[in-house]
């Protein structure tokens, strides 16, 4: 992608985080319920900004259809550092939220809006995604931690979406978490599946979500 067109990006995407980003309270906890505890760690892709309601999003699905208890904190605008003013156990960051309900499973769902900030913390994002994830894996031992491609939503891509999703992936490898590959293209080429706001998949969009989801999590035995 040109410079100019991700300047015109950065500045749409900037605005609609500043305006949505806050979590000013912690999250209540999941539902009572005999499946196991399942803790999404996400931005608006898996909070389900764009849905016509919280049980059309993906993770809301997903969970449903395999008896999950769904534990989802998810930020809009959240990235491993973008937007992300809360670092650490004692400020209350999404992380810590997570490891104090102790689930089962964890699903990551970082790093799209970290591009928006790669130019000028491309260093500070990398060494954020190590210790998220090594925080996440050392506080919950025995929990199933699964890390996902970062999503992505336009057919243009800067050159900043391979290198963080390669991050992503490299982070996953070194503490033994599963990865899911390939989700930065999962709306790729289908504008009818965005909102009319332009940045966050509709209902159609959520249900690929779920549907390439489902089938990812299917291969890993979940």
């Amino acid at each position: 992608m040109r410079r100019p067109l991700l300047s015109a990006a950065v500045a749409v995407v900037t605005a609609a985080a500043l305006s949505l980003t806050a979590c000013s309270s912690p999250v209540p906890g999941p539902p009572g319920g005999p499946g196991p505890l399942v803790a999404f760690y996400g931005d608006s892709y898996t909070l389900g900004t764009g849905a016509s309601a919280e049980n059309m999003r993906w993770s809301t699905n997903i969970s449903g259809e395999r008896g999950w208890r769904e534990y989802n904190p998810s930020v809009n605008g959240l990235g491993f550092v973008n937007n992300r003013t809360r670092f650490g156990a004692a400020s209350g960051d999404l992380p810590s939220l997570i490891l104090a309900q102790e689930p089962d499973i964890v699903i990551v769902t970082m790093g799209l809006n970290d591009n928006f900030s790669y130019a000028a913390r491309g260093d500070y994002i990398r060494k954020q995604i190590d210790a998220d994830l090594e925080r996440l894996s050392t506080g919950l031992p025995d929990a199933r931690l699964v890390v996902v491609e970062p999503f992505w939503y336009t057919d243009d891509r800067p050159e900043s979406v391979e290198v963080i999703n390669g991050w992503v992936r490299d982070a996953a490898e070194r503490i033994g978490a599963d990865h899911i590959a390939g989700a930065s293209r999962w709306t790729e080429g289908h504008p009818e599946w965005m909102a009319a706001d332009g940045l966050h998949p509709n209902d159609a969009g959520y249900a690929e979500l779920t549907r390439r989801m489902d089938a990812e999590l299917s291969s890993l035995g979940l």
